[in-house]
C-alpha cells in the first residue's frame, strides 16, 4: 500500500508542482460566502494571502447554479454565480495571478440540473444553454436514458454519464476553457465518489491543470456496539490510495483519514496518530505527495458542521499538518474569522514549514504516541509536540521555534 513516485509521467507544470511538494492551500470560503459578495470581497485579502505564503487558494464553484452555493450547477459555461459576476471573478483572478497566487477552480461534474423536462416528465434534458444535452447524457439511475453510473448517486439531481463520448468530449473542452481562457490553474473534483477515476484522469490529461485535488469523501471504520473510531483505519485509506492510483497518480486526495483520526486523538488518544508500523496512520502515511492534509471544510465545519472538528483544539490540528508530510490545507475560517491569535499562531507554523524546508515526501519519525502527547521528528530540523502531556527534544540544538496552547514546535 505504500507509495512512492516513480510512476509519475505527466504534463511539465503539473509535473514541477507535485515534484516540489512545497505547496500550502488555502480554502478560500465557507458556506455562507455566497452572501456577501465573494469575489470582490476576497480580493482585497489576496495581497496578505499571498504574503502569509500560500501558494494556491481553493475558490467556489464560479459557474451558473440553481443553490448559491455552487453545487447544483446548470449552465456551466455562465461565469456569473452568487458569487459574483464574471467581470468580478476575471478581476479576482487577475489580481491572484499579479500577486503569484494560483487559482483552484471546484470541478462540479457528477450531476447537472436539468433546463427542461424529457422523457417521465424528468427534468433531465438541457435545452437552451451551452452543452444542450439530451437524455442520453443522464445516468439510468437518475432518470437518463444513459448507462449505469460508474460511481455513487448524488440524489435528487441528475447524475451525468461519463461513459458517453460526446459528455466526455464536451467535459474535456470546457475544463481546457475553464484552464485555459477563464485562467483557472489548479483543480478540485467535487464528488469525486460518483463517477470513475479513470475519468478523472483523462480530464486532468485534456486539460493540463497545475496541480488537483480530489474530494474522495467515504466513512471511516467505526465499530457497534459504541461506535467508537476504530484503531485500524487501513482498509479507509487503501480505498483513497486506490482512487488516486487509478487517475494514474495524476490527481492528489483530500485526506479524510487522517481527518477522523486527528479529532479523536486531540481528545486524549494520541496513540492513533501511529500505525502498527509505526507509521503515521492516515494517507499521508502512505501516499504523502499525493495527499492533501486539512481539519476542516464547508462541508465538515462552517454553518454546516457535518463532521467539525474540535472548536478547542483547532491549533494543535493545525501544529500536526503543518509540520508532517502532505500537502496541507488552510480553513478560510480558521485564518481569517476566529482572531488574530489564530491567524498569528497559524502563519507562525507556515514560516517554519517554509524556512525548514518541510514538504509533501519529508522523512517522519514519530517518537513518542501515547494517551497525553504525540511528538515526530520530521526531516533532520524539526520536532513537533502535540497534547497535554510535557516533552521536549533531548540536546542543545535544538531551539524552540514556537508554542501554543499543547503545542511546541522545535528546529536545529
Amino acid at each position: 500500500a505504500d507509495k512512492g513516485d516513480n510512476q509519475w509521467s505527466g504534463f511539465v507544470e503539473g509535473e514541477n508542482v507535485i515534484q516540489r511538494g512545497r505547496e500550502i492551500l488555502l480554502q478560500g470560503y465557507n458556506w455562507e460566502s455566497h452572501k456577501h459578495q465573494w469575489w470582490s470581497s476576497l480580493e482585497k485579502k489576496i495581497p496578505q494571502i499571498a504574503k502569509a505564503g500560500f501558494t494556491s487558494v481553493w475558490l467556489p464553484p464560479a459557474f451558473d447554479s440553481l443553490a448559491p452555493q455552487g453545487y447544483l450547477p446548470r449552465n456551466i459555461y455562465s461565469l456569473n454565480s452568487e458569487y459574483g459576476s464574471e467581470y468580478q471573478l476575471k478581476s479576482l483572478l487577475n489580481t491572484m495571478q499579479n500577486n503569484n497566487v494560483r487559482a483552484m477552480a471546484d470541478i462540479v461534474i457528477n450531476h447537472r440540473v436539468g433546463s427542461a423536462q424529457g422523457s417521465g416528465g424528468l427534468y433531465n434534458r438541457y435545452d437552451g444553454m451551452p452543452l444542450p444535452w439530451d437524455e442520453r447524457a443522464v445516468t439510468c439511475c437518475t432518470g437518463g436514458h444513459g448507462n449505469w453510473s460508474t460511481g455513487d448517486n448524488f440524489h435528487g439531481v441528475p447524475n451525468i454519464d461519463h461513459t458517453q463520448e460526446f459528455v466526455r468530449k464536451d467535459i474535456q473542452d470546457w475544463l481546457r476553457w475553464v484552464r485555459k481562457s477563464v485562467g483557472f490553474q489548479d483543480f478540485r473534483f467535487d464528488f469525486a465518489k460518483g463517477f470513475a477515476a479513470k475519468y478523472v484522469k483523462e480530464y486532468i490529461e485534456a486539460a493540463e491543470p497545475m496541480f488537483s485535488v480530489g474530494e474522495y469523501w467515504d466513512s471511516c471504520n467505526y465499530s457497534p456496539p459504541s461506535y467508537h473510531l476504530d484503531y485500524n483505519q487501513d482498509s479507509h485509506r487503501q480505498r483513497i490510495i486506490n482512487w488516486i492510483d487509478s487517475t494514474g497518480g495524476l490527481c492528489a486526495a483530500f485526506d479524510f483519514t487522517t481527518k477522523g483520526i486527528l479529532q479523536e486523538a486531540v481528545k486524549g488518544e494520541w496513540w492513533r496518530l501511529r500505525d502498527s508500523k509505526g507509521k503515521p496512520s492516515g494517507v499521508l502515511g502512505w501516499w504523502p505527495s499525493r495527499t492533501v492534509t486539512f481539519i476542516e471544510n464547508h462541508d465538515t465545519g462552517s454553518t454546516q458542521g457535518h463532521w467539525p472538528f474540535p472548536s478547542d483544539h483547532i491549533m494543535e490540528g493545525y501544529a500536526y499538518i503543518l509540520t508532517h508530510p502532505g500537502i496541507p490545507k488552510i480553513f478560510y475560517d480558521h485564518f481569517f474569522d476566529w482572531g488574530s491569535s489564530m491567524q498569528d499562531q497559524i502563519i507562525k507554523l507556515m514560516n517554519i514549514r517554509r524556512s525548514q524546508d518541510l514538504h509533501s515526501r519529508s522523512s517522519i519519525v514519530i517518537l513518542v504516541a501515547n494517551t497525553h502527547v504525540y511528538a515526530a521528528k520530521i526531516g533532520e530540523k524539526v520536532c513537533m509536540k502535540v497534547g497535554e502531556g510535557s516533552w521536549c527534544p533531548s540536546g542543545k540544538e535544538w531551539k524552540l521555534a514556537t508554542s501554543g496552547h499543547r503545542y511546541a514546535v522545535w528546529h536545529k
